[in-house]
C-alpha cells in the first residue's frame, strides 16, 4: 500500500508525528436508537511531510461528510463571542473599515462574528458550508451563503458582490482537505489592497501544551507560521503580520496581503519564525517526542478515574466538544468512569458521545447529581467554565478537574 501524499507539496508521507489509533468522527453524536448499531472508526494517524514540514492528517473523511450538517454553534461560548467583537473592533480601526467597506467571513458559523460587523453598519457576507448553522445566522439578519470555499466559488462571490476589504477565516484553515484551493479562494475574495486574516491553533503551542485532543478528523492540518506561509504563498498571498493569541491553548492570527501588493512584513513575523526554528519546527527531527507526551497524559487521566471509581466517587464531564471525544476514545473511557456529560448546546441534549456512548444532559443535571468531580473537557475555556461551575464547589464540595496540558484538580 502506497503512502498518502502531502496536501501541499504532494510528497509521500512516510514519517509519523503521532498515532492515536482509531476513533469515530468527533461530531457524530448518537441518538438513543443508534446505540446498538455499528459505528465507523477511522485512523487518527498524523504524519509530517519530510519535504515541506506540514503536519497533517490524511482526509479519511471528506469535508462534505463532516461539515454539511454540523453540531458546533460558536455563540454558545460567551468568551468566543467577546473574542470576535474585539477582533472586529481592531480590524475596523487597523484597516479603516466603514459603511463603504465590504467584509467576508469564511466558515461564518451562526453569525457570532459578523453580528459585530452588522452593528457597525458595514456590508458583509458569511460563507458557511453547514446549512443548519447558516440558518441560525440568517435568522439574525446576517447575509449568509451555503457552500464550500475554493478558487472557483471565491471568484463567483467576487463577481457577484465585489472584492472584500477584509476576509476573515477564523479556525477553518486547518479544517479543509484541499488547503491550497481554499487559500486560492481567499485570494479570489480579497481586494488587491485588502487583507486576509486567518486564526489557527499554533502547532508550537500544541506540542508544548500536550494539546493532543485538538487532533480529530475535521482538523486536517496542524500549522506553524512557517507552513502557513508556504500554503498562502502557493495561493499568491504573503503574511505581512502575525499575532499570538491565547485562544484554543495558543493560536496565531496572520494578516496576509496579495503578494504583488504586499508591504514589507512586520518584525513580528521574523521573530516568530525564529522562535519556531529554535523549538525545532524547522526540521522533521524537531517534531519528535510528542507521542511520549501523549501517552503520559492518557496514563495520568486513567489512573485518576480508576482511583475515583475504586473509592466510589463519581466523575462527570462538563462540555461535549469534538476535542473531548478524541481524549475519551483514545483513553478508552466509558460511562463506568465518566457517568455523563453536560453541555449548553440543546442540539446535543439526549444524545450520546460517539464511540464512548456517554450520555449528554443539560447543565441543569449537575446539581441533582452532585458529582464529586467535574472534568472540564473544553480546557481552553477553563477560566470561563470554572466561574460557571462555582456552585459545584460552594454548594456540595465538588472539585473541578482538567486533563490537559496535565492532570490538575483545581
Amino acid at each position: 500500500m502506497s503512502a498518502p501524499l502531502c496536501r501541499l507539496c504532494r510528497a509521500e508521507l512516510t514519517v509519523t508525528f503521532v498515532d492515536l489509533g482509531m476513533s469515530p468522527p468527533c461530531e457524530s453524536y448518537l441518538a438513543a436508537d443508534e446505540l446498538d448499531r455499528g459505528e465507523t472508526f477511522y485512523p487518527l494517524h498524523v504524519r509530517i511531510c519530510s519535504e515541506c514540514l506540514l503536519v497533517q492528517l490524511p482526509a479519511y473523511i471528506s469535508g462534505e461528510e463532516i461539515f454539511s450538517h454540523y453540531a458546533y454553534f460558536s455563540s454558545y461560548s460567551d468568551s468566543w463571542v467577546a473574542h470576535a467583537k474585539a477582533y472586529v473592533d481592531d480590524a475596523a480601526q487597523r484597516l479603516g473599515l466603514g459603511p463603504g467597506s465590504f467584509v467576508v467571513e469564511v466558515a461564518s458559523n451562526d453569525g457570532y462574528l459578523l453580528q459585530h460587523v452588522v452593528e457597525r453598519g458595514i456590508r458583509c457576507l458569511g460563507i458557511e458550508p453547514a446549512a443548519n448553522v447558516a440558518e441560525a445566522a440568517l435568522e439574525k439578519g446576517i447575509p449568509t451563503e451555503v457552500f464550500f470555499l475554493g478558487e472557483e466559488s471565491g471568484s463567483k462571490v467576487r463577481s457577484a458582490h465585489g472584492p472584500a476589504d477584509l476576509v476573515a477565516a477564523n479556525n477553518v484553515f486547518a479544517h479543509v482537505p484541499d488547503i491550497v484551493d481554499f487559500a486560492k479562494g481567499l485570494r479570489a475574495l480579497v481586494a488587491d489592497t485588502g487583507r486576509v486574516t486567518i486564526e489557527i491553533p499554533h502547532l508550537l503551542r500544541l506540542i508544548e501544551g500536550n494539546e493532543y485532543d485538538t487532533i480529530y478528523h475535521e482538523h486536517y492540518s496542524y500549522l506553524s507560521l512557517l507552513t502557513t506561509q508556504r500554503v498562502l504563498a502557493a495561493a499568491g498571498l504573503t503574511v505581512v503580520d502575525v499575532e499570538e493569541l491565547p485562544t484554543h491553548g495558543g493560536s496565531l492570527r496572520t494578516w496576509s496581503a496579495p503578494t504583488e501588493h504586499a508591504p514589507q512584513p512586520s518584525p513580528e513575523v521574523e521573530r516568530l519564525l525564529g522562535a519556531e526554528a529554535a523549538a525545532g519546527l524547522g526540521t522533521v527531527e524537531g517534531h519528535a517526542g510528542f507521542a511520549s507526551q501523549v501517552a503520559e497524559v492518557r496514563n495520568d487521566l486513567l489512573e485518576f478515574l480508576i482511583f475515583c471509581a475504586r473509592r466510589g466517587e463519581t466523575v462527570v464531564a462538563y462540555g461535549a466538544p469534538g476535542k473531548g471525544n478524541t481524549l475519551l476514545n483514545h483513553c478508552g473511557i466509558r460511562s463506568d468512569l465518566v457517568r455523563f456529560a453536560v453541555d449548553r448546546n440543546p442540539f446535543k441534549h439526549g444524545k450520546f458521545l460517539p464511540g464512548t456512548h456517554i450520555p449528554i444532559h443539560p447543565v441543569e443535571a449537575l446539581a441533582p447529581a452532585r458529582p464529586d468531580y467535574v472534568l472540564i473537557m473544553p480546557w481552553n475555556l477553563r477560566e470561563e467554565i470554572s466561574a460557571q461551575l462555582a456552585p459545584v464547589v460552594t454548594d456540595w464540595g465538588g472539585r473541578l478537574v482538567v486533563a490537559l496540558p496535565h492532570l490538575e484538580v483545581i
